[in-house]
């Protein structure tokens, strides 16, 4: 499903990366350009816990990459975010506080498989300069292909 990009360079870079010691991750990972979609990136939303484990393939414009970098800017806020909700595939809820005194993730991919997953991750104090970096590297890997808006 890649196409037009050299992949040892460009692919593969993670857009957003929750991990903790406990062995819980998210993770959305760009995999390359998306196929028969102009200025389209195909990624997938990777859960890993030590009870369960799943991906759903995710796909990105620019729209969507800018609507990520906004969704950090409320969590910096201190407020929850809800990505991609009411769109055409996975959504992605933060909530800062959940009864497990840590950050929740949450992927719910209502359109295909109807799974709802629920990770408690204990993120470290800088993770969200860390995933404006991903971001950062992410659009500067992909601007030449994503489309304007």
């Amino acid at each position: 499903m890649l196409i037009g990009r050299d992949l040892g360079t460009a692919a593969q870079l993670n857009l957003a990366l929750f991990c903790d010691d406990e062995g819980n991750s998210v993770r959305i990972t760009v995999l390359g350009a998306l196929q028969g979609v102009a200025g389209g990136l195909a990624a997938e939303v990777v859960v890993d816990t030590p009870f369960v484990a799943g991906r759903v393939n995710l796909s990105l414009w620019r729209s969507r990459l800018t609507s990520w970098g906004e969704a950090l800017d409320r969590l910096e806020a201190g407020e929850d975010i809800a990505w991609l909700h009411v769109q055409r595939g996975p959504s992605i809820f933060i909530h800062l506080s959940s009864e497990r005194d840590c950050p929740e993730v949450v992927v719910e991919d209502d359109l295909a498989s109807m799974v709802t997953v629920r990770v408690p991750i204990g993120l470290p104090a800088d993770w969200i300069a860390t995933h404006r970096r991903l971001l950062g590297a992410v659009l500067r890997a992909w601007d030449d292909h994503l489309s304007p808006k």
